[in-house]
């Protein structure tokens, strides 16, 4: 009979390749062709290690699982397709990590499968540190590589040193969710807090439509002008780079030679690249934007931001004054706070599409906060009546 260590463990084993596999597919859909193209190699990779850990399940006469019953949740799809990559990546290298310790670092008591378990073990540990490479993305050339041409890292950080103006940007999709966050708590404090203080009456719809309004149109301008300066300080930068590369033309072609040798192309080949790029400026220009800052354009849109973080942020607040369109008194209270109580435990959930937290304790949390603030305003309300 087989050691029900060695099943579980193989069975475990075996379910995370399938997680993970379908996790780095989903994530490559998001990713620059060179990052994606790593991304499905370990998904490959990932395929492989199951068929071997299902070989040994079938030579222990382990009964092997249908992989299509291996389902992904819900909630892990949308943050795989929704939440911020760098997130994501830092997370499955977490997973990577975590995989090596408890999966593949204790014995099984059965040496044949200790044996495949630590060979598995190091492609795991390879893929965290790809992943790692991964979220370093253009700042990776600005760290320690074994591959580097000795002294290209002090040379580099002396000319980037004078180049201190580089800046990064952000998403919008954080923004929706966090706007409806934003406006739902807002205005089911003032609900709540002038409810108390009028029990109920009109005043209350007044007051949370005004809020409403405000909060949505706030939101809206701020992330406009926001992702508006995103864009503005990446022009600037490439701005800034254009002039280097017309007022310091050699400084910037060896500024260039050093980040490839940074990432491990010898120095002659680096020195040749660099050399006939600087024979066609924009093209230099373009390939020390992507290096040093991300990337030659800002990829957010100003309206597309607004747009996300007014709605979401008035639909969120729009919620606590529901009832009080229909009825006023107890009735309406009740009422709000019960919606806005199950609202706060959805966008909380929603939240978890960017924290990569379990829905539901990001849910609870969110509800917790709605508690702590609708009560809170709601007893101002009472020391404070109209």
């Amino acid at each position: 009979m087989t050691n029900p260590e060695v099943r579980d463990r193989l069975l475990n084993a075996w379910h995370n390749e399938i997680v993970a596999g379908s996790v780095y597919e989903l994530i490559a859909g998001r990713m620059a062709e060179r990052e994606a193209a790593i991304l499905r190699r370990m998904a490959e990779a990932e395929g492989g290690h199951r068929r071997r850990l299902e070989q040994r399940m079938r030579e222990l006469g382990i009964e092997v699982p249908d992989p299509a019953s291996v389902k992904l949740p819900l909630s892990l799809r949308l943050q795989a397709k929704l939440a911020p990559v760098d997130r994501l990546l830092a997370a499955r290298e977490a997973a990577e990590d975590d995989e090596v310790d408890e999966l593949y670092k204790r014995s099984t008591g059965d040496p044949d499968t200790d044996r495949l378990l630590r060979e598995i073990r190091k492609d795991e540990r390879s893929h965290s540190l790809a992943v790692q490479e991964i979220r370093s993305g253009p700042e990776s050339a600005t760290k320690p590589n074994p591959l580097a041409v000795p002294g290209a890292q002090a040379r580099l950080d002396r000319i980037l040193g004078r180049e201190h103006w580089h800046q990064t940007g952000t998403s919008w999709i954080s923004g929706a969710i966090y706007g409806a966050n934003d406006g739902l708590a807002a205005v089911f404090g003032i609900v709540a807090g002038v409810s108390a203080a009028t029990g109920g009456g009109s005043a209350v719809l007044t007051a949370g439509l005004a809020s409403a309004i405000a909060s949505a149109l706030s939101m809206a301008t701020g992330a406009f002008l926001a992702e508006r300066s995103e864009a503005e300080v990446m022009a600037a930068n490439v701005e800034r780079e254009r002039q280097e590369v017309l007022a310091h033309p050699e400084e910037e072609k060896e500024e260039l030679s050093l980040f490839y040798q940074l990432k491990g192309v010898d120095e002659k080949t680096a020195n040749d690249l660099a050399e006939r790029l600087a024979q066609h400026p924009d093209a230099m220009l373009k390939a020390l934007a992507v290096e040093e800052f991300g990337g030659y354009e800002h990829p957010g849109d100003p309206v597309q931001a607004s747009a996300a973080a007014g709605i979401s942020t008035g639909l969120g607040a729009i919620i606590p004054v529901i009832p009080f369109m229909f009825t006023t008194g107890t009735v309406a209270i009740v009422a709000a706070a019960v919606i806005s109580l199950v609202a706060h435990f959805l966008v909380g959930a929603a939240k978890s599409l960017v924290t990569l937290r379990t829905w539901w304790s990001s849910g609870l949390e969110m509800t917790l906060a709605g508690v702590v603030v609708g009560g809170a305003t709601y007893l101002v309300g009472l020391a404070l009546p109209t």
